[in-house]
């Protein structure tokens, strides 16, 4: 992995504990973002661990670029955040994270979002995502303009599969999401796997967006 963090004894700590794992290997470090694209894209790391807030080049600009639509093979990055700046997370999120912890997260924690970026899962924090990117929502959504291309893009779901698109985006698991609409995990796992084939989508995070985007969990968010 490589770990992009400008603040010299963060980095060393997450060095120090990802070089602990037995599964995990440090390939590089960067202290700014243009150096955290160029390592990237020269030593192409499994994970990208990258930092917000950074000089020369911050990392959501550096994850845009990294991981964006643009990207002919975007990485996959996990976004580490401190509460604030919590109003730049909803803007990495869209610019291609596959999510987001805490700085101050605990090691096992941290280790285990690295484990499951890695897998080609995404990481949602169900708590601290309903609460980030709820606070900005309205940001989500350009200017004056209306939430209807984002909702016409839902229409392809079955009730059930908009269902599911809610309870996702309103942080909650598969689990979860298995116990409250009394399903087995496999099925949610499917319905899930559906509703991001069917919207194009590349993972949960994504999910979330379009979602806060489209004004559904404005509208029906139980919260």
């Amino acid at each position: 992995m490589l770990v992009c963090e400008d603040q010299a004894l963060v980095r060393t700590g997450f060095v120090t504990i990802f070089s602990a794992q037995p599964d995990m290997e440090v390939v590089g470090e960067a202290a700014d973002g243009r150096e955290a694209i160029r390592q990237a894209e020269d030593l192409k790391p499994d994970v990208v661990v990258m930092d917000i807030r950074m000089p020369l080049l911050d990392g959501i600009e550096a994850t845009r670029r990294l991981a964006g639509p643009d990207s002919a093979n975007p990485a996959k990055i996990l976004v580490v955040t401190t509460f604030n700046v919590d109003e730049y997370v909803y803007e990495a999120l869209r610019a291609g994270a596959s999510g987001f912890l805490l700085k101050d997260a605990p090691p096992p924690e941290l280790i285990n979002a690295v484990r499951t970026v890695a897998r080609g899962e995404s990481l949602l924090s169900p708590a601290v995502t309903r609460t980030l990117i709820g606070r900005f929502a309205e940001r989500l959504r350009p200017a004056g303009a209306p939430a209807s291309p984002e909702r016409d893009r839902l229409k392809a779901l079955t009730p059930r599969e908009h269902e599911v698109l809610l309870l996702i985006s309103d942080g909650l698991s598969n689990a979860e999401i298995a116990a409250e609409l009394v399903l087995s995990p496999e099925t949610v796992k499917t319905y899930v796997s559906r509703i991001l084939t069917k919207l194009d989508l590349r993972d949960r995070v994504q999910a979330v967006v379009l979602a806060y985007r489209a004004g559904l969990v404005k509208e029906g968010n139980r919260h």
